[in-house]
């Protein structure tokens, strides 16, 4: 990373004359990506440890599918946060950018589908690295404050100025990223509480599940 983005964004500047910002930022948030899923292999995943992966990004893909006529009403970010918080930080990045890669099957893959990938995975890692360090509890209060600050701060603070990238045209400035901020804002606080919802009434199941999933399967640390 340290050698990989300074280089993309010095060709951006000097070979593509400082314009193509889209561009170098999918660039640079792929190279930014990577080392999850490096740090994921490094583990040396079992096969059972993959199909639970598979099945919790599963379980995002039917649940958005489930509330599509909800805008930001989702479970998606709830999951990702369990699966974090369940399986360590690397399995919550990839449940997470798994999950919005797969679902954007049906809602439409497009420059934005990185951009949610990142932020969706980000979100299950920090849910694991908080975890393991003693700062994220395994209690309904813990969870549901976390998940609210990560649907506004971490999800929405990565998705209110992607969108500027991706619509805002050639000129970006500190006012557009303001605007897209305050406009997005009640989206956030929407997907806020679709997230604190289902945290509140699904987390501690699927926790104590996966719990005796990890023991049955010998997936425990």
């Amino acid at each position: 990373i340290a050698l990989a983005v300074p280089a993309t964004i010095l060709c951006g500047v000097y070979l593509l004359g400082d314009r193509k910002y889209l561009f170098i930022s999918l660039l640079v948030l792929l190279e930014v990506m990577l080392p999850f899923a490096l740090l994921f292999e490094r583990r040396g995943p079992t096969a059972r440890e993959l199909v639970l992966l598979a099945v919790l990004s599963a379980l995002c893909v039917a649940g958005r599918a489930a509330f599509s006529a909800l805008p930001q009403f989702k479970p998606v970010l709830a999951l990702v946060i369990v699966s974090g918080v369940a399986l360590g930080g690397e399995a919550g990045f990839l449940t997470g950018a798994l999950a919005m890669l797969l679902s954007n099957v049906m809602y439409g893959q497009g420059p934005w589908t990185p951009w949610q990938m990142f932020a969706m995975g980000i979100s299950g890692f920090l849910a694991g690295v908080l975890f393991r360090k003693g700062l994220l509890r395994r209690t309904r209060s813990s969870m549901c404050v976390f998940g609210a600050l990560c649907a506004i701060v971490v999800y929405g603070g990565i998705m209110n100025p992607a969108s500027v990238l991706l619509w805002g045209g050639g000129s970006i400035n500190a006012k557009m990223i303001l605007t897209y901020y305050i406009t997005g804002f009640p989206m956030d606080c929407i997907h806020a509480f679709a997230t604190v919802f289902f945290l509140y009434i699904a987390a501690e199941p699927m926790l104590e599940k996966l719990d005796r999933i990890k023991v049955k399967y010998g997936l425990v640390e």
